[in-house]
């Protein structure tokens, strides 16, 4: 884990990186040519109340936090050329199982928080658990990103309800039962849209073996 102060952290993010998707990688794969019919504007939505600066730089952000595995895969595109873009800083925060965020309300942890810099296919990786649910919202995970230094979009990711009722069923949930909102049910859902849900694929036969998701996030740089 590297703690960089914000400046250092954003300035060492770089520049736009005007490469074309390349073939298939570590990350996954794309056409270009799909990318340019397919890539829309991220919308924006509020931060919500739980942002906070620590400037932790790391892929990892499970920390002690118990759940099911959960490996968050976004690929950045400027929606301008249709081109991902390399080195932008990708930071996001959620609950834990239990619907708390770390680093509010007196508590000093750092769970479940981090930034982390796109790579020469324009994909940020991060290895974290399923999001609680807290009352009166849609499970959701956090995210800012930022491109030479400068913010370019703040918004939130979405899970399908399906997915979540099997998740929230597990032992590490399931004692607080199934989440009080749908995503239906949830205005910053709906304001979001469905490009804002993330693509989830279980990583083998059971729930407890945790989920991949994946996600095509389209911004446009200052």
């Amino acid at each position: 884990m590297t703690n960089l102060s914000r400046r250092d952290a954003l300035i060492a993010a770089g520049g736009l990186g005007a490469a074309a998707v390349g073939a298939a990688s570590l990350f996954g794969s794309a056409d270009p040519a799909a990318a340019a019919d397919c890539v829309l504007l991220q919308r924006e939505v509020t931060e919500g109340p739980y942002y906070v600066d620590l400037e932790l730089v790391r892929r990892n952000i499970k920390e002690d936090r118990k759940g099911i595995p959960l490996t968050l895969r976004f690929r950045v595109f400027n929606v301008n050329t249709c081109r991902i873009i390399r080195r932008a800083a990708v930071e996001i925060w959620h609950a834990d199982g239990s619907g708390t965020y770390s680093a509010v309300n007196g508590n000093s942890d750092t769970y479940l928080r981090g930034i982390q810099r796109t790579n020469a296919q324009g994909w940020a990786r991060f290895e974290t658990i399923y999001p609680g649910w807290y009352m009166g919202r849609t499970p959701h995970i956090h995210m800012k990103l930022f491109v030479s230094g400068s913010e370019v979009h703040t918004g939130q990711v979405f899970m399908k309800d399906a997915v979540s009722a099997r998740v929230y069923s597990r032992a590490a949930y399931g004692s607080r039962g199934q989440a009080d909102t749908t995503n239906s049910d949830d205005m910053i859902y709906r304001e979001a849209g469905r490009r804002a849900l993330l693509h989830l694929r279980r990583k083998g036969d059971r729930v407890v073996d945790g989920y991949t998701g994946t996600l095509d996030i389209g911004v446009r740089p200052s």
